[in-house]
């Protein structure tokens, strides 16, 4: 769902659209990842990382505590010039470095990396900085109550970073993997509905009051559905044969639904698609062309959907 394929190495959406549109703002990341737990997502870093592509399109993961970016304030007793001669002796010496192993995409990266933590040290406290929020936006997605508090938070950052020039940001919600529900699913999902519904709500809501949603593509959706049938009683087994997930803003017309299953909701019928060809109308609606947005990888010509799948551009309207 986050590559196109099932196999590790290839590179995630967001880098795609990192690559392929660059960033607004040289002071923040261009693709940024929160997910709403310590415990790890499956598949971890792979979900958000570049591939055989330059690292530093891969995904930058921040914290949704005090320090959502670890380790970035100055050490104490440092001044600005100080700590800017410190990173110029360090990127001469790995340039020195890169210049004898080009194919370290990594090295180039830890410096363009070094370059960023510098400059966000001005830039990331005040994007991230929620108490400037009046109390009303902070109500509006759920912060203060225990249930929302959390995705809350992580919504209404993401606010902040689109605002100021950040590509793509991906949230992560139950992880630890607490959807796969095989059973108790009524009173599980019950619990983690309750926790992000409103959260996304309100991020749909201040969008468009800020008029943000026309030119900011939200996307809600999983990895696959649950199967219609239970399981052992009161659970649900895993279903990628026919599933839901549903866009707003960016050109999307709303209130449409798009494609539709059998009669029991376990396989897809009319209008199916393919993860190719939603990646394919993700980029689309970004203007980018998935067949003609290529990355030359040892002398072979790849692209975000491996040479298949087309935008559904009937979704429109």
């Amino acid at each position: 769902m986050n590559t196109g394929s099932i196999l590790a190495g290839r590179p995630s959406l967001g880098s795609w659209v990192s690559y392929g549109l660059g960033t607004p703002n040289q002071s923040l990341p261009a693709f940024v990842v929160m997910q709403d737990a310590p415990a790890q997502v499956v598949n971890g870093a792979r979900n958000w990382g570049a591939g055989f592509m330059p690292a530093v399109h891969q995904g930058v993961r921040m914290q949704i505590d005090s320090e959502p970016i670890p380790n970035l304030g100055t050490p104490e007793g440092m001044t600005d010039p100080q700590q800017r001669a410190k990173i110029e002796l360090l990127s001469g010496i790995n340039r020195r470095f890169a210049e004898q192993h080009p194919e370290q995409s990594e090295l180039e990266a830890r410096i363009a990396g070094y370059e960023l933590a510098f400059r966000m040290q001005a830039a990331a406290p005040e994007a991230v900085d929620l108490s400037k929020e009046t109390a009303a936006t902070r109500a509006l997605y759920g912060i203060g109550k225990r249930e929302t508090g959390t995705f809350g938070r992580m919504c209404l950052m993401s606010r902040r970073l689109v605002e100021r020039g950040v590509r793509f940001v991906q949230l992560y919600h139950g992880a630890g993997n607490r959807w796969d529900s095989h059973d108790k699913i009524e009173k599980n999902h019950t619990e983690l509905c309750l926790s992000m519904d409103q959260p996304v709500a309100g991020l749909l809501k201040d969008l468009k009051s800020r008029g943000l949603l026309d030119e900011t593509l939200v996307i809600w959706g999983g990895e696959f559905g649950r199967t219609p049938m239970s399981e052992k009683g009161d659970g649900r087994d895993h279903n990628p044969t026919g599933f839901t997930l549903w866009m707003a803003g960016g050109g999307v017309r709303g209130g449409q639904a798009i494609g539709t299953t059998d009669e029991l909701g376990l396989h897809a019928e009319q209008n199916r698609l393919h993860v190719h060809d939603l990646h394919a109308t993700i980029l689309w609606l970004l203007g980018l062309d998935n067949m003609g947005l290529t990355y030359r990888y040892k002398g072979r010509p790849e692209r975000p959907t491996q040479n298949e799948g087309e935008p559904f551009k009937g979704i429109l309207g």
